[in-house]
Parts: C-alpha cells; sequence; structure tokens
C-alpha cells in the first residue's frame, strides 16, 4: 500500500488537515496502547548498558536553557523512560514524576534522585491535581498517542501557572503508518504544525519560543555516518546551525511529503509554553 492508494477519508489525514487517532473511540485506543506501551523498548531500547542518551543539546539549546534561572519543586516527565532527558536540570529538582507505560525502561536514579514511576492511564487522564508542577517535559511522545487532543490537555491542566511545558514532535508523517516502517513503531505518526497551532489557542498559555529543528538530519546522518559514530544532533555546534537552517526552508515543510525537495525541511518542532495566571 503507498500513498497513491489511499481512501478518501484517509486523504485528509496524510494532507496534515486532521490528526490520525485523535478522534477514536475508547476500543480503538486500548488496542493502539498496548501496540506502543513497549512499541519503544522493542526497538533496541531496553538495554541500558548500550543505550545513550543524544538529546542533551538540543533540549539544552531548545528548551532548558530559556528557563535556565528556576528551581523545580514539582516536575513531570511524560513519557520520559529512564529519564535521561532530567540530568543537565537534575540539581534544580526537588521531586521528580515519571509517566512511563514501559517496564523495561525504569532507572533507580536519576543523578542523586530517586524518580517515582507511575503507569499511564489507557484513556490519557493524568491522576493528578489541577495545577501541580511547575515544569513538565514531553519530548517525542504525543505523537505514539491517538488522543493528542485529550493527553495534551490533561498535561496543561496539571500544570501550573507560570509553569513551563517543554515539548519537542516530529511534525512529518513519517512515512505511511498503515505500513511497517523501519526504526518505528506500529502506530507513531508525526503532527502536523497547524494542530499545535489550533489546540494552544484553547488554553491559558503563552508560547515562550516555537522553533523548527532537524532540518534535513536524517539525508545529513547517511553522508557525515560515515565519519563519524555519534548522530550530527547530539553536536552542540551542529544544533546551533540547525535553529537557524529553518528559517530559510520552514516554508517547505510537507506533512507528507512526495517529492524529494519537499523533505530539505524541518521535521520537528521545539515548543516551550508557559501557564498564565488566572487573571491574566
Amino acid at each position: 500500500m503507498n500513498g497513491n492508494d489511499m481512501k478518501p477519508e484517509m486523504e485528509d489525514y496524510f494532507e496534515g488537515k486532521k490528526l490520525y487517532g485523535n478522534d477514536f473511540l475508547p476500543g480503538q485506543i486500548s488496542k493502539w496502547y498496548e501496540e506502543e506501551s513497549e512499541g519503544y523498548a522493542d526497538l533496541g531500547n531496553k538495554n541500558l548498558s548500550t543505550y545513550c542518551y543524544e538529546y542533551h543539546e538540543m533540549n539544552k539549546i531548545h528548551g532548558f536553557n530559556k528557563i535556565k534561572d528556576r528551581v523545580f519543586n514539582n516536575v513531570l516527565g511524560f513519557g520520559s523512560a529512564w529519564g535521561y532527558e532530567f540530568e543537565p536540570i537534575i540539581g534544580k529538582i526537588e521531586k521528580l514524576t515519571i509517566i512511563e507505560p514501559s517496564d523495561n525502561l525504569l532507572s533507580d536514579k536519576i543523578g542523586s534522585l530517586v524518580p517515582v514511576y507511575v503507569k499511564p492511564n489507557v484513556n490519557g487522564e493524568l491522576p493528578f491535581d489541577k495545577d501541580s508542577f511547575d515544569l513538565i517535559t514531553c519530548f517525542g511522545v504525543l505523537h505514539h498517542i491517538p488522543n493528542v487532543s485529550f493527553v495534551l490537555g490533561e498535561l496543561i491542566r496539571v500544570l501550573k501557572p507560570n509553569g513551563h511545558l517543554l515539548m519537542q514532535e516530529p511534525i512529518v508523517s513519517m512515512g505511511d503508518w498503515r505500513q511497517k516502517r523501519e526504526g518505528l513503531t506500529k502506530n507513531e505518526r508525526g503532527i502536523p504544525v497547524s494542530f499545535f497551532d489550533f489546540e494552544f489557542k484553547k488554553y491559558p498559555v503563552r508560547i515562550i519560543s516555537k522553533e523548527f529543528c532537524f532540518t534535513a538530519t536524517y539525508r545529513l546522518e547517511k553522508v557525515l555516518g560515515k565519519f563519524i559514530k555519534k548522530p550530527v544532533y547530539s553536536f552542540r555546534y551542529y544544533v546551533h546551525f540547525d535553529k537557524y537552517l529553518p528559517n530559510i526552508l520552514r516554508r517547505n515543510v510537507h506533512y507528507h511529503a512526495k517529492k524529494g525537495l519537499h523533505k530539505i525541511a524541518p521535521s520537528s518542532i521545539f515548543f516551550v509554553v508557559k501557564k498564565n495566571y488566572e487573571n491574566e
């Protein structure tokens, strides 16, 4: 099955007009959850001795550096697995809770901090009170979830006023999710930029930054991978370069790109979002 074989009702999804899975019924959501809960771990990420977290520079430059003067009493990592993403700021965190479906991606300690792990509810409801966390991270997680609108609303609900949500997600389809794709879980698909623009308008939040990233990174990796062992996005200089390159190529973003030229564009977006006080 390829992009030319799409049924009429699928065209809106592949054109980025609608987000596939966002209107699923409870039974469909349960099936998706079962298929995805260990999906990332089963791709070969279970072995802690060989796993290496390589997104620190990306997270710092696009996210943590924008809130570097803050300390955090209560932090939520949504789908944060071993929690390596918190290493650059672990000394500023008093309590860390991680929502994680996998039984294979759990840490006893991150730095000197012992994280509290909580299994997600299948329907996406978060088992926390309103205004609970002063920092929430969600790095590459929502595109594994069907009912993204609901889950995003839950993240904002449990975020404290003046708290920050840091979020990075792919904004391209990642191929045809109806067929098996090498290196990807069964159901993951990117989330169109227009989806986020629409959703954030529903809530009392302010977009601190919205930065495109991962510009033609896959193609660059194929060339440079012959000479360097680490991925290019793990290097600070590349991340800085990639931060400004999208200003030139962002108009070339196509959700389900079919032409080679359309693939030379940013493939992800990084948001820093601040929740307003009720009277703002």
